[in-house]
């Protein structure tokens, strides 16, 4: 190779570098309200809360503070031994993800594969189903947590999805096909949960249709040409590409699944908390770090099938 093509690829390494450079400024200029507001706001918060899992609170009248007495490891052992009730509500709290996470995933792959074909009206139906996620918050979120827990009652004491659950008698269908009494179960709470589905799939569709619309048309077209059928091109193209957003979607669902005030783990952390500020706050870190863990897992069991585009 010759001295100028040297200097030509040396050149355009440089120029690489430097773009990189101002890409990565940029984002950090982008970033840094929240830095800051992670460092100034929520870091002191967080430390508050982690000596408080250690510390009893006594308010002293005389000068109108609180103190700290010093009480040790006494709130995590009774969050294991000595509430009645933690142990289990954090048990159903997981078992409830691995029922939902799956089913949003798959729900959302869905309609994001179906609402990127070309068909009238694809804007109005993608904002059809991306409104449960406007409407899912404050006093919408309250009347959506009352109707999936079945309250609304029609005077016969029962939600309406489980009166559709029992008419169509799903127990006895799967009996005859010889299925096992757990995926039985399995279906039915996937069935009777249809509604947390449709309404904590908005953001993670949005995320597939990003996914699918930066895959190139040309792919696509390679592959008619090649003869590939539609589902070879699904499995062989289309989820290779957007394997990165699953593990996105997969770590942003387990976090809202787990964080959402509607939770089980959640309305008893904050029911003890109006009683035993202390032991509730214990609970809230053995909970985040259960949450973390489990996210480490999923993210390391995904990240070993996911593919990325080289764009060299």
């Amino acid at each position: 190779m010759s001295n100028e093509n040297v200097a030509t690829v040396q050149k355009k390494r440089r120029h690489r570098v430097s773009l990189d450079a101002r890409k990565a400024r940029s984002g950090y200029l982008f970033v840094l309200p929240f830095i800051l507001g992670i460092l100034l706001i929520y870091l002191p918060i967080l430390l508050d809360s982690l000596w408080l899992t250690v510390a009893n609170r006594v308010y002293v009248p005389a000068s109108e503070t609180y103190v700290y007495d010093y009480i040790g490891f006494e709130n995590y052992v009774y969050a294991f031994t000595g509430s009645p009730d933690f142990v289990q509500t954090l048990l159903d709290s997981i078992q409830g993800l691995v029922l939902q996470v799956p089913a949003i995933l798959i729900f959302s792959l869905f309609v994001a594969v179906v609402l990127n074909q070309k068909m009238l009206g694809r804007a109005l139906f993608r904002a059809i189903f991306f409104v449960p996620v406007i409407i899912s918050t404050g006093l919408m979120e309250s009347i959506g947590g009352t109707i999936n827990s079945g309250t609304i009652d029609d005077g016969s004491g029962s939600s309406g999805a489980t009166q559709f659950i029992s008419a169509l008698d799903v127990k006895e269908l799967f009996k005859d096909m010889k299925v096992g009494g757990e995926l039985v179960t399995y279906v039915v709470d996937l069935v009777n949960s249809v509604y947390n589905i449709i309404n904590y799939s908005g953001v993670q569709m949005l995320i597939f249709l990003a996914g699918l619309q930066s895959i190139s048309p040309s792919i696509y077209e390679a592959c008619q040409i090649e003869g590939a059928t539609g589902w070879e091109t699904f499995w062989k193209i289309t989820f290779p590409m957007i394997s990165p957003m699953i593990l996105v979607n997969a770590i942003y669902t387990m976090i809202d699944c787990f964080t959402r005030q509607s939770s089980t783990m959640m309305t008893y952390i904050t029911k003890m908390g109006e009683s035993y500020p202390g032991r509730a706050t214990t609970m809230a870190w053995i909970y985040f770090l259960a949450i973390i863990l489990l996210i480490a897992a999923v993210a390391g069991i995904i990240s070993s099938f996911i593919f990325y585009q080289r764009r060299d």
